[in-house]
């Protein structure tokens, strides 16, 4: 099995919530940047975390976190022509491939997806490690299985001559990409400079494990769920 490396993009820019990298998060220092750094430090399977950052703040959190760990690690500044709101992800992916210098298959993942933890990562390392034989990368996704339609009125997924209102479990199964974990060899990012492969395996997580805090009522409800959870979490234990 190869090397598994956790890259970690994370700009500093937020324009829609502000600081939401390191703003505080439900009382925790660091916020989201020291909670994922702390799963990915917890994720067994991974050997190597690369964050990548033009922010002094994550540096900071990071490297008091990954310093007090036994994962090889590296914080190498993100590029300013990388670090805008208008960058492109190909062009990240393009960085990928230099940054990472060895043979090692690639976790990428965000720090806005906060219930994302270990157990999902070491899963969907596991599945993809399982699986290498059918499918060359693997993604994170969320089903949809509800009435859809475009901006032009019309329904996309169902046939309204058929029936108006079918149940909704005999729609078809679609799968939103929640961009939560993305993993594939640096090869795959060389061979089609891309992240995924041309086979990827659909790794599904629910939609409230998928959580994307990309603005500020999302931190918000984030906060909320986070609270929620740790409370059940105690009175379980």
């Amino acid at each position: 099995m190869s090397k598994i490396t956790a890259f970690l993009p994370c700009r500093k820019g937020s324009q829609r919530v502000i600081n939401k990298n390191t703003r505080p998060f439900c009382g925790i220092d660091g916020g989201l940047t020291k909670i994922k750094i702390n799963q990915l430090i917890n994720t067994p399977s991974i050997n190597k975390i690369i964050v990548s950052t033009d922010d002094e703040k994550v540096k900071n959190i990071c490297y008091e976190q990954l310093s007090k760990s036994l994962k090889e690690f590296e914080i190498i500044e993100r590029p300013a022509h990388l670090a805008s709101s208008t960058t492109s992800t190909d062009d990240v992916i393009t960085y990928v491939t230099n940054v990472v210098k060895e043979e090692s298959d690639i976790l990428w993942t965000h720090v806005t997806s906060p219930f994302i933890d270990e157990g999902f990562y070491e899963n969907a390392i596991e599945k993809y490690i399982k699986h290498k034989d059918e499918f060359d990368s693997l993604m994170s996704v969320t089903k949809i299985q509800k009435y859809l339609w475009d901006s032009k009125g019309s329904s996309i997924n169902y046939d309204r001559s058929v029936e108006k209102w079918p149940p909704t479990q005999t729609l078809p199964e679609l799968y939103e990409i929640n961009s939560a974990i993305f993993i594939a060899n640096i090869e795959i990012y060389k061979r089609y400079s891309d992240r995924i492969g041309i086979k990827p395996y659909l790794f599904e997580t629910d939609e409230n494990s998928s959580r994307d805090i990309d603005w500020e009522h999302d931190f918000k409800l984030a906060e909320t769920q986070w609270d929620r959870t740790m409370k059940e979490q105690l009175i379980r234990e």
